[in-house]
């Protein structure tokens, strides 16, 4: 069973402040004209209002749309709540994302897997609206395998509620296009036109041979003609490889040296997600993208093709996991960036490694000390709230580079 909470954030926002219900909001992650759209209530949906849009042309297209500073704490209120109400039917539950969760029935008692299915979808949404309040909906798909139940849920919105089996998926399929289907982008439309599979049904038809050896050219040809047929093959979790941050500066005239405090935060920021996995890393970038910048650049860094992105990275011998080590790479790193108007920064800790240890080898031997300092800051800054102990020149940044909640990974949740 697949359950996705609809446009989650403005229905959260809308449960919380009642005088928005029915009315179009935008969730934006900055009060600036040029924000992007993170999300909006279906009624500015229905406005032609999209993710990604910025808020001044989402406003021309709808001249009430309320503009909405993102809430993190809300939302993580709400992702553990149905993260509450999903265990309560199987031990085998994952979020997949924070407004998006499958369980898995499998492993349930008997006592569960004796209910009918689309019973237990609509107790789960009223549930919703019990625990959490009346303003909340979600689409429940169920299915044979992850894959069939994320489609089932997507195919009536909001509120919506279907099933996929061998008996309707065929009906179903014919009411799809190719990408419609999750994971079938343009990229992956081309490949399977190139072999004259246009269509939902006749990609489910398609020869397995032909999707291994022609289509995808490797195991993942088999993994679609399984995955469209029921079969589970998309249970997997996969290990952190990358984590880091980025940030699109406020203003256009910032000092480099207020750049910097921007750029310590976001290592912050960083080191805290490291050290929740319980990750080291040996390895460091940085990367800024430039106003008009045409060209190549004059520094030992890189440039991509448009001549307005420049990139750094260092690569340490031994790993490392606190803000200090990260800093002082970071930093170094930033000195190289080119002359000329900065308008994002990033950072981002690669080459992980299981286990915080071995980092201060970089440092002498101050390993007990420092590692007992992190600890210690990771933990008050866990019970009383993050950024309660934080290095003194990010204190003007903190204003700015606020916490935000992603939509993809839910690691850090």
């Amino acid at each position: 069973m697949h359950i996705d909470l609809n446009s989650c954030f403005a229905t959260v926002e809308q449960q919380a402040r009642p005088m928005l219900r029915g009315k179009p909001i935008g969730i934006v992650n900055r009060r600036t004209d040029q924000t992007a759209i993170v999300t909006a209530s279906y009624e500015a949906k229905a406005y032609g209002v999209k993710v990604g849009m910025k808020l001044k042309e989402a406003q021309r297209l709808c001249p009430g749309l309320i503009g909405i500073e993102s809430d993190p704490s809300k939302y993580r209120y709400v992702y553990h709540k149905l993260m509450e109400i999903m265990s309560d039917y199987s031990p085998a539950f994952t979020m997949k994302s924070i407004d998006e969760g499958v369980i898995d029935f499998a492993q349930s008692s008997e006592q569960i897997r004796s209910r009918d299915m689309e019973d237990i979808g609509r107790e789960i949404k009223q549930r919703l609206k019990d625990e959490i309040g009346c303003a909340m909906r979600c689409n429940v798909g169920i299915a044979a395998n992850r894959f069939l139940a994320k489609m089932a849920a997507g195919l009536h919105k909001p509120d919506g509620m279907d099933v996929i089996t061998s008996h309707n998926i065929r009906e179903i399929f014919e009411t799809l296009t190719l990408t419609d289907l999750t994971g079938i982008a343009s990229r992956n439309e081309h490949r399977l036109n190139s072999v004259g599979i246009y269509t939902p049904l006749q990609f489910l038809d398609a020869d397995p041979e032909l999707l291994r050896r022609v289509v995808f050219k490797s195991i993942c040809g088999d993994q679609w003609h399984q995955r469209l047929r029921g079969w589970e093959v998309d249970d997997v979790a996969y290990d952190l490889k990358t984590c880091g941050r980025q940030y699109v500066l406020e203003d256009r005239n910032l000092t480099r040296a207020e750049i910097l405090t921007r750029l310590h935060h976001l290592v912050e920021a960083t080191g805290r997600k490291l050290r929740s996995q319980g990750k080291s890393a040996r390895g460091v970038g940085v990367y800024a993208r430039m106003h008009g910048v045409g060209g190549l650049g004059e520094s030992n860094g890189r440039w991509g093709r448009k001549g307005n992105y420049w990139h750094e990275t260092y690569l340490a011998p031994l790993p490392f996991f606190s803000d200090r080590a990260i800093w002082t790479i970071a930093n170094r790193l930033f000195m190289n960036v080119p002359a000329g108007s900065i308008r994002e920064i990033g950072i981002h800790c690669y080459h992980l490694e299981d286990g915080l240890s071995d980092q201060l080898t970089l440092f002498g031997d101050e390993l007990a000390r420092e590692q007992q300092v992190t600890s210690a800051i990771d933990e008050i800054n866990q019970r009383y709230g993050e950024r309660t102990i934080h290095a003194a020149d990010t204190l003007d940044a903190g204003i700015f580079v606020k916490t935000k909640i992603p939509f993809g990974s839910t690691r850090y949740l």
